[in-house]
């Protein structure tokens, strides 16, 4: 005989719920969103909305800054640091990407001063890029580098250019710091990061920016230069993908 209790519906907290509904909207907002926009977003009357955000940044979990909310550092601190898929989560991804978008799909950090790439996924008709010369040393000549020190502030770009200096590797390739520097300031967030045979002859890329709490990321695409049209399309459903999946993160990487 099956008893009452093993059968009664669990008991929830709404309040807690709709605070989640939240913090979930919060996440898919790169430079975070204002009250209104959370609220709708999250299905929620304006007036709880306002009284959520409100305690939500009382305790640390969230911040305002020019009107609008963003992650506080409560909420990084919850996952011992900035929250973020299990790499195992990202590499499953990535190549699940590759194979539904058709082109190589890359994932890379700038951490301790240094660009990391995480994780590169492809299809045996569409190779990944073959890294002939460091990745990590020429960010300044593909995208994902590109993307990911447009993020950086101005003072932790000429470190890493201090570091890495600015070199040619092909004829498209920016020819110096000072143009490097001013192709960034140019950058806006809300677009991809394309690059055209800057990094090899004969291949094209674009990049879009990721926000792992503190920290910078950035994911990618590349294509042969002969199926440049796709270029866009492919970096549009990598970026709508990508934002499926964070979106099943409560405290998730916001793009």
């Amino acid at each position: 005989m099956t008893t009452a209790s093993s059968t009664a519906a669990p008991t929830l907290i709404g309040s807690v719920q709709r605070a989640l509904r939240l913090m979930e909207a919060v996440g898919t907002h790169r430079d975070g969103a204002p009250a209104k926009q959370l609220a709708r977003e999250a299905g929620l009357p304006l007036p709880t909305a306002y009284h959520l955000l409100r305690t939500l940044t009382h305790e640390g979990y969230l911040r305002r800054e020019n009107g609008v909310f963003l992650f506080g550092d409560a909420a990084e601190r919850l996952g011992g640091g900035p929250a973020t898929p299990r790499p195992g989560v990202i590499v499953d991804s990535l190549a699940h990407w590759a194979d539904v978008i058709g082109a190589p799909v890359y994932c890379a950090l700038y951490r301790d001063g240094e660009i990391e790439m995480v994780a590169v996924a492809d299809t045996p008709s569409l190779p990944a890029v073959r890294e002939w010369a460091s990745f990590r040393e020429t960010g300044h000549a593909h995208a994902l580098g590109q993307c990911l020190l447009s993020q950086l502030d101005e003072r932790a770009r000429e470190d890493h250019l201090d570091r890495h200096p600015v070199r040619p590797l092909t004829r498209y390739s920016v020819r110096d710091r000072q143009a490097f520097l001013a192709r960034l300031r140019s950058m806006k967030r809300t677009e991809p990061v394309i690059e055209r045979q800057e990094y090899v002859m004969g291949t094209v890329c674009a990049a879009i920016p990721i926000t792992v709490g503190s920290a910078v990321a950035a994911m990618a695409v590349s294509l042969p230069l002969r199926q440049e049209e796709r270029l866009l399309p492919a970096v549009e459903q990598l970026r709508c993908e990508v934002t499926t999946l964070l979106r099943s993160f409560v405290f998730s990487i916001s793009i």
